[in-house]
């Protein structure tokens, strides 16, 4: 389902911060902070890059998306559900006793979901499995893998990093989710913040740093990784942690946190009101 009005993009990723919002509810806590600085990234790749048939979430030649930080899956949960690959309706049943929709992916309950993911830093080697796997088959798919910026200071991301490249799997599109924060603290906690790009470069892989809120940018990266090209891509996208919500934006306090109900309102409104100045611009 591929969009290209880059504004009608631009509203999607906000209905869907509006669905992340109302289904996580009051007093239970919720990953808040990641899967709002997602949105922008999850909507893109979702509705503009991914050969995807939302009728057919199995069909052999779709395109796959890992969301390596596993713990904001509520974002690509909405951005399924707006595709119909389940019903909106059972967004609100997020993390509870028997639903599909757990605080991790389950790719054994849910279609639409490629890989059960949660532990960080193992998302972009699942990718190359998937990557590896297609090739074998035969299978001329590409595989998005979104990962946090804090996740990167896993070992196995580097292994992972420098097996993309030996194995020529340039149909593995890389996405850093870089909002600069982790679960209490800055993502490098307060030390200075390393050069991602040189290091991403140095395992081989070709970079692009954007804005990972505007929309144009990230269409315009998205489609530069799928150039035809001896290395795989990485795009680098600089977000805040909690977008759309001012009293969470870039507080770590809610990475996960339980809202109240009057919490809930007061996030829903910003998000309302933000949409409306987006429709009168």
């Amino acid at each position: 389902m591929r969009i290209e009005n880059v504004k009608a993009l631009q509203r999607l990723a906000w209905e869907l911060r509006l669905d992340i919002v109302r289904m996580m509810g009051p007093n239970k806590a919720h990953h808040f902070g990641g899967s709002l600085s997602a949105a922008d990234l999850v909507t893109a790749i979702y509705f503009h890059a991914l050969r995807y048939d939302p009728q057919n979430p199995r069909w052999p030649e779709r395109d796959r998306f890992v969301m390596s930080k596993g713990h904001c899956v509520p974002a690509q949960y909405a951005a399924l559900a707006r595709l119909g690959v389940f019903p909106r309706e059972e967004l609100p049943t997020l993390k509870t006793l028997g639903s599909r929709l757990q605080g991790h992916p389950a790719a054994h309950l849910l279609p639409g979901i490629e890989a059960c993911t949660g532990s960080l830093g193992q998302g972009l080697s699942f990718a190359n499995g998937i990557a590896l796997a297609g090739r074998m088959q035969g299978l001329a798919f590409r595989v998005y893998c979104l990962l946090g910026d804090g996740e990167t200071q896993e070992g196995q991301v580097w292994e992972a990093a420098r097996t993309t490249v030996r194995q020529c799997l340039t149909n593995v599109i890389g996405v850093i989710d870089c909002n600069g924060l982790k679960a209490m603290d800055t993502s490098y906690c307060g030390a200075e913040i390393p050069a991602l790009a040189e290091k991403w470069r140095a395992f081989g892989w070709r970079v692009r740093e954007i804005d990972g809120h505007d929309m144009a940018q990230i269409c315009a990266a998205l489609d530069w990784a799928i150039e035809e090209h001896p290395q795989p891509a990485m795009i680098i996208a600089r977000t805040v942690k909690g977008k759309g919500v001012p009293f969470i934006e870039n507080e770590p306090d809610y990475h996960n946190a339980a809202l109240t109900q009057e919490q809930i309102d007061r996030a829903i409104h910003a998000l309302q009101m933000q949409m409306a100045h987006m429709e009168e611009a």
